[in-house]
């Protein structure tokens, strides 16, 4: 297996072997996923053997939303390049997405552009401590990789461990940062106030998914809105997953959250490094006065790749697709869990959906659920992004793949058919 051979080399020249933490063979099948691809297109993936694949896991990490290699954004993108990626001048297009994104979100007044959306996050961090003068930021789910952001775990072990990943070591985060950022559960209105009332005159803004695995709840985001105008600070949507996915736009536009600032990326550029930071000129504004500076935030690429994914997006009414899609792989699972009798719990907004073994061992299952499911022809794991290119025949497929893997999960000793080790479920060394 090519795939994974060459990660075996790359353990040796990268730490931690990828770049990002998610795509770890570990975390789905240690010694036989594929790890590496040979090309791409649509939902299928070829690995470096040949052999080919649909994708009904990552879709590269929520960022194929249109598909792999999808002809109308690589098509513009190609014509731009040899026109030109990056000179003394800057891209027009950074005028152009600018005025699209204000368009489509028309409380904002401003934006700023990035390529990763954990930069991106941290760039929204920054402008708002700039804005405020404090340090203290409140948050609620995952924000990337930014010291502001793993310093909560100098506060406690593990602060982080409710908010989608557990086991972040702060090693190397400067213990300066020590009770600068405190977690809150979503949904939870009380630890909100408290830490709100606690730490009063020294917040400097509130940041927050709008949504990942349930709804928010009434009170929540009205709570939100009433400890983010008592304290006078930026309230911050993290639309990094969420964003572009049920509607074309931020995800607080269908659920009533009212930001000072959103934070966009993943979907917005199917594939091609891109990312936003958009608000009120009352708070962008000071981004003028706190040096933020990149030279490759002005490659042209990402924002041509951008502003024709958004045009298509819309035109193409990919957000009902996707929830679509994401509904009828949530029935796919349900019903073969129903009809083998293994107990799932099934989360997750329609678009992104993902489900848990409730199970005595449920990294076994989850890792024989991706074996058997490898075995015949899919990527899978228990969580799915979904994209334009799942279609119907696609589905079908699917079905009948999941099918016979609940079945032969329910008949079979599980022990009998690991053909490697258990998945890993948190952040550790692998060398």
């Amino acid at each position: 297996m090519r795939g994974q051979e060459l990660y075996e080399e790359a353990k040796r020249a990268i730490p931690g072997a990828t770049q990002l933490f998610s795509k770890r063979a570990e975390l789905f099948l240690p010694k036989l996923w594929p790890a590496y691809y040979s090309k791409a297109k649509g939902c299928k993936v070829w690995d470096l053997d040949g052999k080919e694949y649909l994708d009904f896991s990552l879709m590269g990490v929520g960022t194929a939303v249109l598909g792999y290699a999808r002809r109308e954004v690589d098509s513009k993108v190609i014509e731009a390049i040899k026109k030109g990626n990056l000179t003394t001048l800057n891209a027009p297009e950074e005028v152009e997405l600018a005025e699209k994104l204000l368009e489509l979100h028309t409380w904002a007044d401003m934006v700023r552009f990035a390529k990763t959306g954990g930069e991106a996050v941290t760039i929204a961090v920054r402008i708002a401590r700039a804005k405020t003068n404090r340090d203290i930021v409140l948050f609620c789910g995952y924000h990337g990789w930014h010291d502001w952001y793993l310093s909560a775990n100098l506060n406690q072990e593990d602060s982080l461990k409710e908010h989608l990943m557990e086991g972040l070591n702060p090693l190397g985060v400067p213990k300066a940062l020590k009770g600068t950022a405190f977690p809150f559960r979503y949904n939870d209105v009380n630890t909100l106030k408290e830490l709100a009332t606690k730490y009063n005159k020294d917040i400097a803004c509130i940041i927050v998914e709008p949504i990942r695995n349930v709804q928010p709840t009434k009170e929540f985001i009205d709570t939100l809105h009433d400890v983010r105008d008592s304290l006078k600070v930026p309230l911050i949507v993290d639309e990094i997953s969420a964003g572009f996915r049920l509607t074309v736009g931020g995800a607080h536009k269908v659920l009533g959250i009212k930001p000072d600032m959103a934070v966009f990326g993943k979907a917005i550029s199917n594939g091609y490094p891109m990312s936003a930071v958009i608000g009120r000129a009352s708070v962008m504004d000071v981004a003028q006065d706190t040096f933020i500076s990149s030279t490759y935030w002005t490659e042209r690429s990402g924002l041509v790749a951008s502003l024709e994914t958004i045009k298509l997006l819309d035109l193409w009414e990919v957000p009902s697709h996707l929830i679509n899609v994401g509904r009828q792989v949530k029935s796919i699972w349900k019903r073969a869990s129903n009809r083998y009798g293994i107990e799932i719990n099934i989360s997750g907004i329609d678009p992104i959906p993902n489900f848990a073994f409730n199970t005595e061992d449920p990294l076994l299952y989850k890792t024989l659920f991706t074996q058997l499911m490898l075995d015949k022809g899919f990527l899978a794991s228990t969580l799915c992004f979904a994209s334009y290119s799942h279609r119907k025949n696609h589905l079908r497929l699917y079905r009948k793949a999941v099918e016979e893997t609940f079945y032969e999960l329910g008949s079979k000793d599980p022990y009998s058919l690991l053909k490697t080790e258990v998945c890993h479920k948190t952040f550790r060394r692998l060398t």
